[in-house]
């Protein structure tokens, strides 16, 4: 069982980088612990910039220092990156086309008993909204350092959700088959299409395999890009299928299976059932998650 978090990864590759890249900074907002970003701090003090429990100057610091020809990655808990600071993310990042990375952390219900307050079954919709932001949610470790790779390439906004805990493994260390902007077909099948994102797609390839039992035939679809969607790879898969299946851990509301059902109803429509979050969650239901 894998035992480092995709917050674990974000934090290696940044610190691979700063060494020779004094431009790539972190900032918090009291989160370097929850974000797993201490080392990065400890190592590299001049390149950290902790801005305390103000979510809306994170961002906002972040997109001035990007014009300066830093490189700035700010992590906070995804509730509120994505609901307390979103102005600044829509103003001073999307509509100006700003270099910074949004690392959302402990997404989805990964806060467990603290409560609806930390949960975020928003944030993937909010984000996909705002033109020039990007939302990408990887899939496990391996993935999550081939993302974090290419960002650190490119001078364009994103938003990174990951999960607080690690996740089973759904990728082999050296056989990664990464392309940005793509998604990466894990199973081909005939009777349903699964496209999932984020921490969803090892409970998605496990369902595959239990309806490869059944006699069913399912493919997997790891739609790590949900913005931009990759729209070319959603219609294959659907065409090839029977039904379509999305899974997010996400309201039902903006998200993934949003998305996906658009793609299918315009360009070959069939029923797409979309799993994800129920809209209200009872105290039962948040204790179960944990």
């Amino acid at each position: 069982m894998n035992k480092i978090a995709n917050r674990q990864v974000i934090c290696e590759v940044l610190m691979e980088h700063a060494k020779e890249d004094r431009d790539v900074v972190v900032l918090c907002s009291d989160s370097r612990g929850s974000a797993s970003l201490a080392p990065f701090a400890s190592a590299f003090p001049e390149q950290f910039v902790e801005v305390g429990i103000a979510e809306q100057n994170l961002v906002s610091i972040s997109a001035g220092m990007a014009k300066c020809g830093k490189k700035p990655y700010a992590a906070s808990p995804a509730s509120f990156i994505s609901t307390r600071s979103f102005e600044q993310a829509k103003v001073d990042v999307a509509y100006s086309n700003t270099n910074v990375k949004l690392i959302g952390i402990s997404g989805g219900v990964s806060y467990g008993a603290l409560g609806m307050s930390h949960h975020s079954a928003q944030d993937i919709a909010a984000f996909a909204s705002v033109p020039n932001m990007r939302v990408y949610l990887p899939s496990d470790r391996f993935q999550t350092r081939h993302l974090m790779e290419a960002l650190l390439e490119d001078e364009k906004p994103a938003y990174i959700r990951v999960g607080r805990n690690p996740v089973e493994d759904v990728y082999e260390e050296g056989n990664v088959p990464f392309v940005m902007d793509k998604a990466t077909v894990i199973t081909q099948g005939t009777d349903v299409a699964i496209i999932a994102c984020g921490e969803m797609v090892k409970p998605a390839m496990d369902a595959a395999k239990i309806l490869k039992e059944k006699g069913i035939s399912a493919s997997v679809v790891d739609m790590y890009c949900v913005k931009p969607l990759d729209v070319e790879t959603v219609i294959q898969a659907a065409s090839g299928a029977k039904a379509v299946v999305t899974v997010e851990e996400h309201a039902p509301y903006g998200g993934l299976g949003s998305m996906v059902s658009q793609v299918v109803a315009g360009e070959c429509p069939k029923k797409v059932v979309n799993m994800s979050l129920r809209t209200r969650l009872s105290s039962r239901d948040i204790q179960g998650s944990i």
